[in-house]
C-alpha cells in the first residue's frame, strides 16, 4: 500500500504518551458538541485508538459548574480517554486539571486549538494562546506539576498566514513537559477551510522528541495513509471524517496494518449503528436534550444516500425516537441496492 516499512510497527503497533500504551493507528478529536460519550464509546468500538472528551472551561471546573462537571465524567468504554481543558491561568488550570484527574482520566489534553471566538477571543484561551509561547509553555508546566497522569497538547500551525509557530511552540510545550502534541495543519484564521499544511506539521516531528499526532482531513484510509507519509507523524486523529461513518477507524486500521480495504458497511447495519448512538444519547442525556442532538448526527448518516437532502430535512425535525426509525426506514427503502 505504499506506507514506509516503519510504518507497520513491530511492537504490537504500540504509541507511548507517557507512560500509556496507545495501540492502533487513529484517535478520536475532540468536538465540542459532537463528540459525545456516546459518540466515542462506538468509535472506540469501531478501532479508534483513544478518545478525547469535550472541550471543558478551567474557570468552569474551579468554579464548581455541573455542565463542566458533565464533560470530565467518563465511562470505561470510552478508556484509554482524555479530558481536554481551555484556559488561559496557569493556576487556574493547574487547579482545573487537578479536578480532571480525580474523574479518572488516563490523561489531560491542554486545547490550543479551538478557533472558536468564545474560546479563542473572549477567554483567550484555545488558539489565541498560539498568539503568546511563553504563556503558553508555563500553563503545560503548572498542569503537567499538578496531576500524576501524562499531559498532552493540541495546536494548530498558528493564529494566522503570518504567525505560524507551531514548531516553535511545539519545543516550548515539550520542555514544559507535554508528553505528546496533536497538531491540527491549519491556522487559526483558516478555521477549518483548506488547504491542510502537512509541510508544518512534518517540521513539528522533526522539532521534538515526543510523538507528533496529525491531524487534518483525515477522512478516509488514503488520506490517513498520505498523512503519515507526508509528515512522518506518529499518529493520527480524526475528527470530521468520523460523523456519521464511525467505522472509518477500523477501515485506517485495516488499511495501515496491511493494505487490506474494508468497504462501507451495508446500509443496514450503518442505519443500526446510528439506532444505537442515539439511544445512547438518550441514556446519557435524556430524550428531549437527545434529540435536538440527534438531528445533526442523524444527517451526517445520511451523506451519499439516494434522498439524501429529504432525509436531511427530517432528521432536522427530528422529535422523537420514532422519527429516527421512521427516517432510517426511509433510508433503507430509497436505498435497495446498498
Amino acid at each position: 500500500n505504499g506506507l514506509p516499512q516503519y510504518r507497520v510497527r513491530q511492537n504490537g503497533e504500540i504509541m507511548k504518551i507517557g507512560n500509556l500504551d496507545i495501540k492502533g493507528y487513529a484517535a478520536l478529536a475532540p468536538m465540542a458538541g459532537v463528540a459525545d460519550r456516546a459518540m466515542r464509546e462506538i468509535c472506540r468500538e469501531m478501532g479508534a485508538a483513544y478518545t478525547v472528551g469535550e472541550l471543558a472551561s478551567a474557570k468552569g471546573i474551579s468554579l464548581g459548574d455541573k455542565k463542566s462537571e458533565f464533560y470530565l465524567k467518563v465511562s470505561d468504554t470510552e478508556r484509554p480517554f482524555a479530558s481536554q481543558l481551555f484556559g488561559c491561568d496557569p493556576a487556574v488550570m493547574a487547579e482545573a486539571a487537578k479536578l480532571a484527574e480525580s474523574y479518572g482520566p488516563d490523561f489531560i489534553d491542554i486545547n490550543m486549538g479551538c478557533p472558536a471566538p468564545k474560546v479563542a477571543v473572549s477567554s483567550g484561551g484555545g488558539s489565541a494562546l498560539m498568539k503568546d509561547p511563553e504563556l503558553a509553555a508555563r500553563i503545560v508546566d503548572a498542569v503537567a506539576n499538578a496531576v500524576k497522569v501524562p499531559v498532552t497538547v493540541k495546536m494548530r500551525t498558528g493564529w494566522d498566514d503570518n504567525s505560524i509557530n507551531a514548531p516553535q511552540l511545539a519545543q516550548l510545550v515539550e520542555s514544559a513537559g507535554a508528553a505528546a502534541i496533536t497538531v491540527h495543519g491549519r491556522t487559526r484564521a483558516q478555521m477549518y477551510a483548506p488547504p491542510v499544511n502537512t509541510d508544518i506539521i512534518k517540521e513539528v516531528k522533526r522539532s521534538v522528541k515526543i510523538p507528533v499526532i496529525g491531524n487534518g482531513d483525515v477522512d478516509s484510509p488514503k488520506a490517513a495513509a498520505k498523512m503519515l507519509l507526508d509528515t512522518g507523524c506518529d499518529f493520527l486523529m480524526v475528527g470530521r471524517g468520523a460523523m456519521g461513518a464511525p467505522w472509518i477507524f477500523s477501515q485506517i486500521n485495516a488499511y495501515l496494518k496491511d493494505g487490506t480495504v474494508i468497504p462501507e458497511p451495508p446500509l443496514k447495519k450503518r442505519m443500526l449503528i446510528l439506532i444505537d448512538q442515539v439511544s445512547r444519547m438518550v441514556r446519557y442525556k435524556g430524550e428531549k436534550v437527545a434529540m435536538m442532538e440527534a438531528r445533526k448526527h442523524a444527517a451526517w448518516y445520511m451523506r451519499g444516500l439516494s434522498g439524501a437532502a429529504n432525509l436531511r430535512r427530517l432528521c432536522g425535525e427530528i422529535k422523537s425516537m420514532d422519527d429516527v426509525l421512521n427516517i432510517v426506514r426511509t433510508a433503507i427503502n430509497n436505498n435497495p441496492e446498498l
